[in-house]
């Protein structure tokens, strides 16, 4: 019996990478019968997640590439199991071995996670490397020299179709009594909020009415650049079953991004039939096509893109029916059928 292990690490704050993990661990036995598959869900030693396995988290960062390998047997036991690893920093299985790879943003930005020291090598000599897009396996075949990455898009959450709206106590609970433009999602350089700040007093002067709703773990970036503005949010964390509805009840979901391997927050928006205004840079064209607005990374382009998807009119209701159109073509199983192609591949 052909044996596939997917490894995994625990989180307790689910973005983008982690939902992936989640909705493709879920999916992956029914997607290959008469095979056997099972789960590593890594933890560090003292991290009180659920897991299946306990980890140097830390020196597995700056191990050796032959350190990482015998970790590797010990973790994953036969050389006949297929191990598809969804974190880089997960030591390589001593079988055959594939990695997924969201995007290069560790050695591109400095206040990323520090890249994995063996993670370059491992990715070189891995049997199959998935990327998200187009995009990132671009960046990942010229930053790292992997010879043939498979693209295979994320999904989108059903559940972002046609949620329902936020009900009255949830808006109140988060003070959107009125209409909210919405971001969601890491606050870091690449996230590109400065442009975000410096648009939103002149998008507040031109319509008072609206609101700048910011969801996403506390930064203390994201505080000091809103904390103060007219008509802003901070939301924090939401639940995740509150997700769908806080986005589609949201006037415009705004992904103003410099880098993004694919752009789950501006997919989602889509699906929701709201309005997305994205960066014109990385994977976002790539996954919002004519199905958004594409506006150059600055507070111009980020202001211009704002006021012209919440004024509502007969060419936002058609950008509306296309968004949820080609969000649409986003399924998780479309997703994980591409996967169990490279599986089988390697068998």
């Amino acid at each position: 019996m052909s044996r596939l292990i997917l490894a995994t690490t625990a989180s307790d704050t689910p973005m983008g990478a982690e939902r992936y993990q989640r909705e493709i661990s879920a999916a992956a036995p029914a997607s290959m019968p008469g095979w056997k598959v099972s789960e590593v869900v890594a933890r560090s030693m003292r991290s009180p997640l659920s897991g299946n396995r306990r980890l140097p988290m830390n020196w597995l960062q700056n191990a050796s590439l032959g350190q990482r390998k015998m970790l590797g047997k010990l973790i994953y036991g036969s050389k006949d199991a297929i191990v598809h690893r969804m974190d880089l920093l997960l030591p390589p299985g001593p079988g055959p071995d594939m990695a997924t790879i969201h995007d290069t943003v560790a050695w591109r930005f400095n206040d990323e996670a520090s890249p994995i020291k063996a993670a370059v090598e491992e990715a070189q000599r891995a049997d199959a490397v998935i990327c998200v897009s187009e995009f990132s396996a671009n960046e990942v075949q010229e930053l790292l020299g992997v010879r043939n990455p498979v693209v295979v898009y994320n999904g989108v959450d059903g559940r972002f179709f046609n949620p329902p709206p936020l009900e009255d106590q949830e808006r109140e609970r988060l003070g959107l009594d009125r209409p909210y433009v919405l971001h969601f999602g890491g606050a870091s350089e690449r996230k590109n909020l400065k442009a975000l700040a410096e648009a939103w007093p002149v998008i507040h002067q031109s319509r008072p009415d609206l609101l700048l709703a910011l969801s996403g773990p506390p930064h203390p970036r994201r505080t000091s650049l809103f904390s103060g503005l007219p008509g802003v949010r901070l939301l924090g964390s939401q639940p995740e079953a509150l997700m769908p509805s806080l986005v589609g009840s949201a006037a415009a979901v705004v992904v103003p991004s410099t880098y993004e391997g694919f752009g789950l927050p501006a997919l989602e928006g889509m699906a929701a039939g709201v309005p997305v205004v994205a960066a014109e840079t990385s994977a976002l064209p790539e996954i919002v096509g004519d199905a958004g607005l594409l506006v150059q990374p600055t507070a111009e382009g980020i202001t211009e893109g704002v006021l012209d998807a919440v004024a509502e009119g007969s060419d936002v209701h058609q950008l509306r029916q296309r968004a949820m159109s080609r969000a649409a073509d986003f399924t998780w199983q479309r997703c994980i059928d591409g996967h169990s192609r490279v599986w089988k591949a390697l068998r």
